[in-house]
C-alpha cells in the first residue's frame, strides 16, 4: 500500500508549516525521549548512584540515531510504546542498558516531551503571530488617515478610517500573544514523580534522601532548559495545561476569524482585496471572480480550532485519581492538530496581510455616496448657531433624509440630500457652505491619534519582543 492509498491530514499535505510539523514528528519527539533519559542518568550519576561517564557518552552517542525497525517490532509484542523504546535504546547501548528509565515511569518521557512540544509549539506560534502584527501595524500606519465607512449592525454608521479599523483586529492578536506568553511563562516539567506523584522509586534509589530526589527533578529541569518541574501531581501533569493552551490557541483563531470575515465583506464591497496570483482561478464556472480562498480558509481551519479547544476541557473532567488513560489517544490528536491548525491559519494571515489590495477609489465612492446622512448633524448644529430652531430642524432633516433615501433605494437614483437641504429655506447656509461639511476627515474623530498611539504604547512593545523575526508565507496550494 502506498502513501496514496492512506488517509494522511490536509493540516501536512496542504496546511501546516514543515516547521511545525518537525515539532510534532517522530523524530523530534524520540529523540527528546532520549535526552530526557540522558538528563536523568546524569542527574542520578551526580548523586550519587552507580551511572558511569562510559553509560552516558555512549546514550549521547546514540541519542538522535533511532532504531525504529527494533522498536516498532517490539512494540508489536509487548503493546507499550516506552518499554520498546527503551528497548530499542539499550540494543544501541549494551553498556548503558541496564540503567536507561531507571527509577522512571512511562509518563517522564510522554508527559515531560509533550510539554517541551507545547513549549517550542507556542514559540513558533508567537513568532508568526508577531509577523501578522508587523504586517498589520505597517498597513495602519499608511492608510491611518483614509476616512471609510464604519458599521454597526452591518449597516453604515458613522466614518472610521481603514487603518483605524486595522488597529482592532490588532489589539485582539495583541491579548492573544500576551496570553500565550503568560501560560508559556507558568510552564512547568512534570519532572520524576513516579507511579502515582509520590516518587516513592526515588526515594528508594536514594534509600529515602528527600533532598536528593528533589535534586534530581531540579537537574533534570535545568537540562531540559526549564525553570521548574509541577510541586505536585499524580502520575500524569495535570490536563487541565492542555486546556489552558488549546484556550489559548483558540483565542488566536477567534481573531484571525475575525480579521479573516471583515476581509470577506470587505472584498464583496471591493473596498479591500486579499492577494490573487496573476494564474489563480476563482472558480470553475465564472472566470471573471475574485473569491477570498485566504480567508475562506483562516475561517475554517479557526472554526475547527474553537472547537477542538473543547477537548483538553472534557479530557480534564475525567482523570480518575492519579491517573487514567482514556487522555492519551485523544491529546494526541487535539493537542498536536490545534497547534498545526493554528499554525496553517497565521501562516495564511502572514500571507495576506502581506499584500492587502486596497481600492482607494471605490472606498471614496462609498463614503460620499453615504456622507450626505452623516452630515446632517453637523448642518443642523450650524444652522442652529445662526438661529434656527433644533427641533424643527430636525424634523425637516428627518423628511429630506427618508425622502433621499427613498429615491436611491426605489427608484436607483444618486442621493440629492443635500439639493433638498438647499432649496429648504428653514437652513440659514448656502449650497457651498452645506457643501464644505462634505469634507469626510471631519467625521473621523480620533482615528489617526488613535492609530499612532496604539501602534507606539501598545504594538510596539509586543514587536519589541520578536524584532529579530521576519517571516514570510508562501501557500503550498
Amino acid at each position: 500500500m502506498t502513501d496514496r492509498d492512506k488517509y494522511i491530514s490536509p493540516l501536512s499535505t496542504r496546511y501546516a508549516s514543515d516547521e511545525m510539523q518537525h515539532i510534532f514528528s517522530q523524530n523530534f519527539k524520540f529523540r527528546t525521549w532520549r535526552r530526557l533519559w540522558i538528563a536523568l542518568a546524569k542527574a542520578e550519576k551526580q548523586l550519587g548512584l552507580a551511572i558511569t561517564d562510559e553509560q552516558i557518552e555512549e546514550m549521547e552517542r546514540f541519542k538522535d540515531d533511532i532504531n525504529y525497525d527494533v522498536a516498532e517490532a517490539r512494540e508489536k509484542e509487548v503493546r507499550h510504546d516506552v518499554m520498546s523504546h527503551v528497548y530499542a535504546f539499550g540494543k544501541q547501548c549494551p553498556k548503558a542498558e541496564p540503567i536507561i528509565h531507571l527509577g522512571a515511569t512511562s509518563c517522564y518521557v510522554g508527559d515531560n516531551t509533550d510539554v517541551i512540544i507545547m513549549r517550542e509549539a507556542s514559540k513558533l506560534v508567537l513568532r508568526k503571530a508577531a509577523q501578522v502584527l508587523r504586517n498589520l501595524s505597517a498597513f495602519a500606519e499608511k492608510y491611518k488617515a483614509m476616512p471609510c465607512l464604519a458599521y454597526t449592525h452591518l449597516q453604515p454608521a458613522q466614518l472610521t478610517t481603514v487603518g483605524k479599523r486595522a488597529t482592532l483586529w490588532m489589539y485582539e492578536l495583541t491579548n492573544d500573544i500576551e496570553n500565550l506568553e503568560f501560560q508559556l511563562s507558568r510552564l512547568s516539567l512534570l519532572g520524576s514523580k513516579g507511579t502515582t506523584g509520590t516518587q516513592a522509586s526515588f526515594m528508594e534509589l536514594f534509600a529515602g534522601d528527600e533532598e536528593k530526589v528533589k535534586k534530581v527533578e531540579e537537574l533534570i529541569a535545568k537540562e531540559m532548559g526549564f525553570e521548574s518541574c509541577v510541586p505536585v501531581s499524580g502520575q500524569t501533569y495535570s490536563r487541565k495545561v492542555d486546556y489552558f493552551f488549546l484556550s489559548a490557541l483558540s483565542g488566536f483563531a477567534q481573531s484571525a476569524y475575525k480579521f479573516a470575515n471583515d476581509l470577506r465583506i470587505l472584498q464583496s464591497y471591493e473596498e479591500i482585496e486579499e492577494p490573487f496570483e496573476k494564474k489563480q482561478i476563482g472558480s470553475s464556472a465564472m472566470p471573471y471572480k475574485r473569491n477570498p480562498m485566504r480567508s475562506e480558509r483562516i475561517c475554517a481551519l479557526a472554526r475547527y480550532v474553537t472547537v477542538d479547544a473543547l477537548n483538553p476541557a472534557l479530557t480534564s473532567e475525567v482523570q480518575w485519581f492519579e491517573r487514567t488513560l482514556d487522555d492519551s489517544a485523544n491529546k494526541r490528536i487535539a493537542v498536536a492538530e490545534a497547534f498545526l491548525a493554528v499554525d496553517a491559519i497565521l501562516g495564511i494571515c502572514i500571507n495576506v496581510t502581506s499584500g492587502l489590495e486596497v481600492y482607494e477609489k471605490v472606498i471614496e465612492k462609498r463614503v460620499m455616496e453615504k456622507l450626505p446622512f452623516m452630515a446632517t448633524e453637523n448642518i443642523m448644529m450650524e444652522s442652529v448657531k445662526r438661529g434656527g430652531n433644533r427641533q424643527e430642524l430636525h424634523e425637516r432633516l428627518r423628511v429630506h433624509s427618508h425622502a433621499a433615501a427613498a429615491r436611491v433605494k426605489l427608484e436607483g437614483k444618486s442621493n440629492d440630500l443635500i439639493d433638498r437641504i438647499a432649496a429648504d429655506g428653514s437652513f440659514p447656509l448656502s449650497k457651498e457652505e452645506i457643501l464644505s461639511e462634505l469634507d469626510p476627515k471631519k467625521y473621523i474623530g480620533r482615528s489617526v491619534g488613535q492609530v499612532d498611539e496604539f501602534l507606539a504604547q501598545v504594538v510596539a512593545p509586543v514587536l519589541s519582543r520578536y524584532e529579530d523575526e521576519n517571516i514570510e508565507s508562501e501557500l503550498s496550494v
